[in-house]
């Protein structure tokens, strides 16, 4: 079996529209390290898009989810519940950044998570309409894609999506735009399209993930407050990419100056298995009526067994800590290579605790996603897995597993400063 022969094989059976970032395919992983099935290895700077932050089969993990998997694998919450799911509720409730008593249901995906949000904040202001910004993503269903703030590829020929969705411009460096300019878009918004009264929420990222890794700026969490107390309309903060420690905190929105009324939660929570939550207000989450929330295989035993861990080795092996000295390290190493003649034009480093992206630009200094794109091939050839983001795909970005032992974080360095090589030199 060969990586050119399953490529063949792929083209034949997986459709087009499913884009896998890199030629090979896996064959084991440990920690920060993959192999694909001709033995070779890289050095995983993705994290399966911020799902390792504890790492491939983190010990812990593993245990875990085999004690649970001798006692039993399904029974759905729904027909029979089961202590796990009840103590991870518990768990999270007394973590998230959420004023007041909460409450936490599970779900399977990111993108039934932030659908669930919707259907919570709607239940409980019995109101319509949402809105989301500019280069946000929250999923590819048609409701999470609705929300999502880039038309390509997450919409582009997909047909009508649901209604009752707007979208303001998110400020930042990156867009170009500034706070006054998003405050001015919400007052046309609430002037000529829909009322604030028939708004249920806003949704965004802390910190937007395939948007660019672009922070959500004090000053838009304040006034997104403001609009709360003076209307009533929830702030729901979408977590999947940030949470759990990734950002030197366990949540993001730790970070931010006020708190939201419901948190959707995936990712890395269930350390490699499929699991996602939304955590909230219990005056919002319990506007449900029985039967209207949950799935199949929401809060699948195993994954639950899995996040227990995952939450036990953040807290013995100080990750959150560990995300800023890895993100420090990061910092350093790209604010060097974009000092050098030999390398491609870097700028725009950023991002809190370890989850840094930076981006590629051409002589002009405008965004190059032609050129990030090459990058990352050369990174993929060099022994790095890494993949980009942002508006034009000119940035990179890095998901390093926080539990990444000092040798492979330099292993990773060298091999991206290889990839950074201009085409030339290369």
């Amino acid at each position: 079996m060969s990586n050119s022969n399953l490529l063949a094989r792929r083209a034949a059976a997986v459709p087009r529209g499913v884009a896998t970032a890199m030629n090979v395919f896996a064959s084991k992983a440990e920690n920060a390290l993959v192999w694909d099935i001709e033995g070779r290895e890289y050095v995983d700077f993705a994290g399966g898009i911020a799902v390792l932050n504890v790492g491939h089969r983190h010990p812990r993990v593993i245990a875990a989810v085999k004690v649970q998997l001798e006692a039993f694998t399904h029974t759905a919450f729904q027909v029979m519940a089961y202590p796990g799911y009840v103590d991870l509720a518990e768990r999270l409730n007394a973590l998230a950044p959420i004023e007041g008593t909460t409450r936490t249901v599970f779900f399977t995906t990111g993108a039934e998570a932030t659908e669930n949000a919707v259907k919570v904040a709607r239940a409980a202001t019995q109101r319509s309409d949402i809105i989301a910004f500019t280069g946000g993503f929250h999923g590819r269903t048609a409701l999470a894609s609705a929300m999502t703030g880039k038309v390509s590829p997450y919409k582009k020929g997909l047909g009508p999506l649901p209604g009752n969705v707007h979208h303001v411009p998110f400020p930042g460096e990156a867009s170009g735009v500034s706070l006054e300019e998003t405050l001015r878009a919400l007052d046309f918004l609430f002037a000529g399209t829909i009322e604030p009264e028939a708004v249920a929420a806003f949704i965004l990222e802390p910190v937007q993930g395939e948007g660019g890794f672009n922070p959500a700026p004090e000053g838009l969490w304040r006034a997104l407050d403001a609009l709360r107390g003076r209307h009533g309309i929830a702030i729901i903060a979408d977590e999947v990419q940030t949470g759990f420690a990734r950002t030197g905190r366990l949540f993001a929105s730790e970070h931010a100056p006020v708190r939201p009324d419901l948190i959707t939660v995936a990712k890395s929570l269930g350390g490699g298995f499929p699991l996602s939550g939304l955590i909230g207000r219990a005056e919002l989450m319990d506007a449900i009526e029985p039967g209207g929330l949950g799935g199949t295989y929401g809060g699948s035993p195993v994954a639950i067994a899995a996040a227990h861990a995952v939450l036990d080795v953040i807290e013995e092996e100080g990750l959150c800590a560990r995300a800023e000295r890895i993100g420090a390290r990061l910092r350093a190493a790209i604010e060097g290579f974009a000092t050098r003649a030999d390398l491609v034009p870097i700028t725009g480093l950023r991002g809190p605790g370890a989850m840094i992206a930076f981006d590629i630009v051409n002589a002009a200094g405008e965004p190059d996603g032609v050129r990030a794109k090459r990058v990352c091939q050369r990174a993929h050839e060099a022994g790095l897995i890494v993949l980009t983001c942002g508006r034009h795909g000119q940035a990179i970005r890095i998901l390093v597993p926080l539990t990444v032992e000092d040798a492979v974080l330099e292993r990773g360095l060298a091999r991206l400063e290889t990839a950074l090589l201009h085409e030339e030199a290369a």
